[in-house]
């Protein structure tokens, strides 16, 4: 199973910029398809980015253009920059797992969710 610890979230002001960053515990899981997801207060937990073992990246609607995923594979960790802030975004991020369909099997299963790294976006 995999050990995640988020961090790198923080208070900003609508506009600014903040980059999360989600350590991994072994290398065995950088070839697995990786992925960050929010929780607001009452809401549910909702992909925001992925990125797959081959690189493909997806975007929910609401961060497209503004929000980067990427993988460093020898830190064993993955990003998310997210620009130009919104008070939407406030929330707590999480990273996980998203395995792919070709992704082994050490990448499946279930893994335990980190404390995650809270954002919040003020105006």
């Amino acid at each position: 199973q995999v050990h995640l610890e988020e961090s790198g979230g923080g208070s900003v002001q609508t506009g600014g910029s903040l980059k999360l960053s989600c350590v991994y515990s072994k290398y065995i899981f950088s070839s697995c398809g990786m992925g960050w997801y929010r929780q607001a207060p009452g809401k549910e937990r909702d992909l925001v980015s992925s990125i797959a073992s081959d690189g493909t990246t997806t975007y929910a609607d609401s961060v497209k253009g503004r929000f980067t995923i990427s993988h460093d594979f020898a830190e064993k960790t993955v990003y998310l920059q997210m620009n130009s802030l919104k008070t939407e975004d406030t929330a707590m991020y999480y990273c996980m797992i998203v395995p792919g369909p070709r992704d082994g099997d050490w990448c499946r299963g279930t893994h335990a969710w980190g404390q995650g790294t809270q954002v919040t976006v003020s105006s």
